[in-house]
């Protein structure tokens, strides 16, 4: 029976990679979104041209009533079944704020996209996967929650708390065929990069000369590692930060 994978944030850069790599293993995806549907639409016509299926669940995840609707979306689409095989918790946002400037409702929107609605949506779907007694989840950590860089500590907050979220559920349900691990990413340049003005281009450029590897990385680079992940193979990797950064940090 064919699997099927959720990726949250999936319409461009590294969500469209996963979702595009998990289809060419033969995946059915189930694409995320929260204000765009036109990429969203495309990107099922790929995925339908591969041969296989890709439905859309547009939402705000960092709206609980938004988030419960596509929840209710997937498990009536599964007949009630468990939903999904793959959960790839890959949204989240990145505000600049100083600590002391940060209000608590701008808190609270980070806290509950970044993080929130990766806890609800494992407590949504774990029990699937534990009667069927196979699952990956695949969570979102980043160089933020490992070095600490002024101005984003909610995001720190919420990438951390993610990190903490893997490893308990690796512990937990690794007897149920159950793994998760968590992916913590370098800085990877947005598909329409070309398309940016030059001070962007001349960013990125004196980020990747800065970088050890002196390159950005590219978003397949991240996906076919998730490829491996949901994999048989990949079966015994379980409860680890793997971090794709060219080694610009390489402690945690």
């Amino acid at each position: 029976m064919t699997k099927t994978a959720l990726i949250t944030g999936s319409g461009q850069n590294i969500g469209k990679s996963i979702a595009l790599a998990l289809a060419r293993s033969g995946f059915d995806i189930i694409l995320n979104g929260s204000r765009q549907r036109e990429p969203l639409e495309h990107l099922q016509n790929q995925i339908h041209a591969m041969g296989q299926n890709a439905d859309i669940a547009m939402a705000d995840i960092g709206d609980p009533e938004a988030l419960k609707a596509i929840i209710n979306q997937i498990t009536s689409r599964s007949g009630g079944s468990g939903g999904i095989d793959v959960l790839v918790n890959n949204a989240a946002i990145r505000p600049q704020a100083g600590f002391l400037n940060m209000l608590d409702a701008d808190w609270e929107r980070v806290m509950n996209v970044n993080y929130g609605a990766a806890l609800t949506l494992c407590r949504a779907f774990l029990p699937g996967m534990i009667d069927k007694g196979w699952g990956r989840i695949i969570n979102f950590s980043g160089m933020n929650s490992q070095r600490g860089y002024a101005g984003s500590s909610a995001v720190a907050v919420s990438k951390h708390a993610m990190w903490g979220l893997t490893k308990a559920l690796a512990m937990e349900f690794a007897s149920n065929g159950i793994t998760a691990n968590i992916i913590s990413p370098g800085i990877f340049p947005p598909d329409n990069l070309s398309e940016s003005d030059q001070s962007t281009k001349d960013r990125f450029a004196a980020l990747a000369q800065s970088n050890p590897s002196q390159r950005l990385g590219q978003p397949d680079h991240i996906a076919e590692m998730i490829v491996y992940l949901v994999s048989e193979n990949g079966s015994y990797v379980n409860g680890q930060m793997l971090q794709i950064n060219g080694g610009a940090v390489n402690q945690f």
